[in-house]
């Protein structure tokens, strides 16, 4: 599995650019990174139709469940565990939901260094 780092400027750019709309597929691609890197079954588009028709309520579950799916990945591939998800909600009731997926996918870029290069070097491969 390679996880796919993302530039974290040119997404919040790309967002404000769209209107948000560019938003929408940016927490997308961070659920469906989270899912693969804990390999379970990918639900990220339920999430955000959820998020969608539920008018925001659910993608604040969302942003609490990514926090949890983020320590789990990390413990699962040898890394310590790093809990955030209740700084993810929070800034989501902030409405400041931009800068939690800015925070999640800086933590994905570090994560997705550690897990490719562990993919390539059997020595540090976890197990």
């Amino acid at each position: 599995m390679i996880v796919e780092k993302r530039g974290v400027g040119v997404a919040i750019l790309l967002s404000i650019i769209t209107c948000g709309f560019y938003a929408i597929y940016w927490e997308y691609t961070i659920l469906r990174s989270l899912y693969n890197a804990n390999k379970m079954e990918n639900t990220a588009g339920m999430d955000i139709i959820l998020s969608i028709v539920t008018c925001g309520i659910y993608g604040l579950y969302a942003l609490y469940k990514a926090g949890k799916l983020e320590s789990s990945a990390r413990t699962l591939h040898g890394l310590p565990p790093k809990d955030d998800s209740v700084l993810y909600l929070l800034l989501g009731v902030l409405a400041l939901v931009i800068i939690s997926f800015a925070i999640l996918q800086n933590n994905i870029n570090s994560f997705a260094d550690h897990v490719n290069s562990s993919l390539h070097d059997p020595q540090r491969r976890p197990l």
